[in-house]
């Protein structure tokens, strides 16, 4: 919700509460007088005739759709209010028939018609005066860029430099032409002031010698009938005398460079702009102060002042939108000047009803209407003619100035970049190719594939768990350790038991030792071979305990690779995520480059929001520091023009980040900021606004 649409409901509000008063009198009046002084009927049975009537039935649909609440939004366009005006017929001339015969409960229906078409223009110019001031600033910060750097004006004057050229030629076409018009008109007088020869007769009457003798600085060559080439140079040597004049008389463009008169131009320009932002900051603020200005209301209801008045301020208010409309655009006077030619065209407009001196009551509200309807139709049009005429003559230069050097650039190497594509045409094909599997594998391989191991392992899926060694490895070469040990306990019983035989029992307990990794048999026969080695790799058993002790080292080496693999196992979840954040960190980050890129236009991004909602907080401070007060303490129509325009800017910018309660208060506090209470409370206001949401515009950067 924008400042202009507050405005408009509390507006649309106050003309509602204002024009039932007259009603609700009306309606306890023992007998309704019309205007033509005849009484009418008793004043109940009058009433429900009239308020029943179609004409009343009507106006009171189209004051309903006039309100602020008829619509999503609290504005209506420009169109839909003509519209409206028109089907109320207020814009007819009316006959005196139908003045007479109207009622005070349509005459004042009509009012309150009148008064809220009133309030809906009123909302439409200021939202075309702020949609206007923000655009400028913009032109004058890209005329701050040209003029902050030496680069930034060379670049301007190389890119302006074509329509100084074309101005320039221009000049000196229409002078020369001029001049070789002349030239001729002398020719031909003297031509007619020449004696005749023998046979040639004369047209056109006697020619009086001193019009002929008129301009005698051209010294040309007479010639009754001149070929088309003596024309022509006749006419190039008037061009090289303008243009040598011309050099002369641009003294200024030979002392200074052509960077010098690049900057004048961008300083002058600036200052233009400057003036007109300044201008339509007046008119806002003139418009916000003083149109549509009700008296503050008491708890009892409306004061008599007010209700006597409102309908004189209707017709004031749209006078000073009319005249606001009319010299906006102006900027060769001063802000002192353009506030009293306001004001004075307002009090001597001669279509108050003041002024006029056989306006009957019931035709106020038709030539409001009418007044009303042709500010929408030529006056405002015609304001937003103007503005961007002086924006465009002085704006930024358009897109096709700005971007002829490096279209020109490409232009020119064309034909050079078109044939390194032919002649590179396989290898661009075969780069884009590569590009494209490149990005499909990377897709695919990054984060597909580990997407799907990811929901494996969440499902349990056995393909998709990490395993470093097989799932029966262990398990087969235990069990060949197991056999090894007991055949060579049975083999050796002397060795694995110290007797000559070996029962069932004792080579069960050899077995399930064997599975707790305890070998002592081999071990006791590789103590035993190891006293003799050589003897005992001959005749002993130390090779077979060695071989054996290998197969134990192996199963050994698998336990201990189970154990990891089970840690792997039961971490496959958090290794399955590790896999897919380089994956979707690239893609991510390349996503929002993409945004950053394309998608910038459509809407401006949090942290851009946060750099220019400090910027606005600064240029408001710097409105309210610079401000000269009254001796009430109420800023200047300017200053209160430019701080309007820069909350306007500054409630859109907060509406999107702003939780909805600390809106509300947000809300609250820039209207403390936007009313005239004094400099005072504005400042505390501003302190108010920078410490209480400092964190939600730290959230934005």
């Amino acid at each position: 919700m924008s400042i202009v649409a507050d405005q408009l409901r509390r507006l649309d509000a106050h003309i509602e509460r204002i024009a039932v008063v007259p009603l609700a009198v009306n309606d306890q009046d023992p007998e309704e007088q019309s205007y033509d002084g005849s009484a009418g009927q008793p004043g109940l049975y009058s009433a429900a005739a009239s308020l029943s009537s179609p004409r009343i039935n009507e106006l009171v649909h189209i004051v309903k759709s006039l309100s602020s609440s008829s619509s999503s939004g609290a504005s209506l366009n420009s169109y839909r209010i003509q519209f409206l005006l028109l089907q109320s017929g207020l814009t007819r001339e009316p006959s005196i028939q139908q003045l007479a015969g109207k009622s005070r409960y349509e005459t004042e229906i009509e009012w309150l018609l009148v008064g809220k078409a009133t309030v809906q223009t009123y909302g439409l110019i200021l939202s075309t005066l702020l949609e206007q001031v923000n655009p400028l600033s913009d032109d004058i910060w890209y005329w701050d860029d040209v003029l902050g750097s030496y680069w930034n004006s060379t670049l301007y004057t190389a890119q302006t430099s074509p329509l100084r050229m074309w101005a320039w030629s221009k000049d000196i076409y229409s002078d020369s032409l001029e001049r070789f018009h002349r030239l001729r008109r002398i020719q031909s007088i003297r031509l007619a002031t020449l004696p005749l020869i023998p046979g040639e007769e004369r047209e056109g009457g006697e020619v009086d010698a001193e019009t002929a003798a008129k301009d005698s600085d051209f010294e040309q060559p007479l010639a009754r009938n001149q070929t088309v080439s003596e024309q022509w140079r006749q006419f190039y040597s008037i061009v090289r005398e303008s243009i040598a004049e011309r050099t002369l008389h641009d003294l200024r463009r030979r002392i200074f460079s052509h960077v010098g008169v690049g900057r004048a131009e961008a300083r002058r320009k600036q200052h233009q702009l400057r003036k007109l932002r300044e201008m339509s900051a007046t008119g806002l603020g003139i418009l916000m102060m003083e149109g549509l200005s009700f008296n503050a209301t008491t708890d009892d209801g409306e004061s008599d002042q007010e209700l006597q008045e409102w309908k004189g301020l209707l017709e004031r208010s749209v006078a000073l939108m009319d005249m606001i409309l009319k010299n906006t655009h102006v900027v060769d006077v001063g802000l002192s000047e353009y506030e009293d030619k306001v004001f004075a065209g307002v009090d001597e407009d001669p279509e108050l009803s003041i002024h006029a001196e056989y306006t009957v009551e019931p035709e106020r509200p038709a030539i409001l209407a009418r007044r009303i309807l042709g500010i929408l139709e030529t006056g405002l049009p015609s304001h937003i003619n103007n503005m961007a005429d002086v924006a465009r003559q002085n704006g930024r230069p358009p897109r096709l100035i700005r971007y002829w050097i490096p279209a020109m650039a490409l232009l020119v190497s064309s034909s050079t970049i078109f044939r390194i594509l032919v002649n590179r045409k396989e290898d661009i094909i075969a780069w884009i190719r590569d590009f494209g599997a490149t990005t499909r594998d990377f897709w695919f391989n990054w984060v597909v594939e580990p997407v799907r191991k990811i929901i494996g392992t969440i499902r349990h899926d056995t393909t998709s768990e990490i395993a470093i060694m097989s799932r029966d490895s262990l398990k087969a070469d235990r069990e060949s350790l197991e056999r090894m040990v007991v055949d060579f306990a049975i083999d050796k019983p002397d060795v694995s038991v110290g007797a000559s035989s070996i029962t069932e029992t004792q080579i069960a307990e050899i077995r399930s030792r064997v599975k707790e990794g305890d070998v002592t048999p081999i071990l006791k026969a590789y103590e035993r071979d190891m006293r003799k080695p050589f003897v005992g790799a001959i005749k002993g058993d130390l090779v077979r305990s060695l071989l054996i002790q290998v197969q134990k080292t192996k199963v050994d080496l698998e336990v201990a690779i189970s154990g990891i693999d089970a840690l792997l196992r039961s971490q496959e979840l958090v290794f399955g995520f590790i896999g897919l954040t380089p994956g979707i960190l690239v893609s991510v980050g390349l996503f929002q480059y993409l945004k950053a890129t394309f998608w910038s236009r459509k809407g401006v991004r949090q942290g851009q929001k946060a750099r220019r909602s400090i910027r606005v907080l600064r240029r408001i401070d710097k409105i309210l520091s610079e401000a000269t007060p009254s001796q009430t303490s109420v800023i200047s129509y300017k200053d209160h023009g430019l701080l309007i325009s820069e909350v306007h800017v500054l409630r859109k910018l907060a509406h999107d980040v702003l939780p909805g309660d600390v809106e509300k208060e947000f809300i609250e506090d820039v209207d403390e900021l936007a009313n005239l209470r004094g400099l005072n409370v504005q400042m505390r206001a501003l302190d108010r606004i920078r410490w209480a949401y400092a964190e939600w515009l730290s959230k934005m950067n």
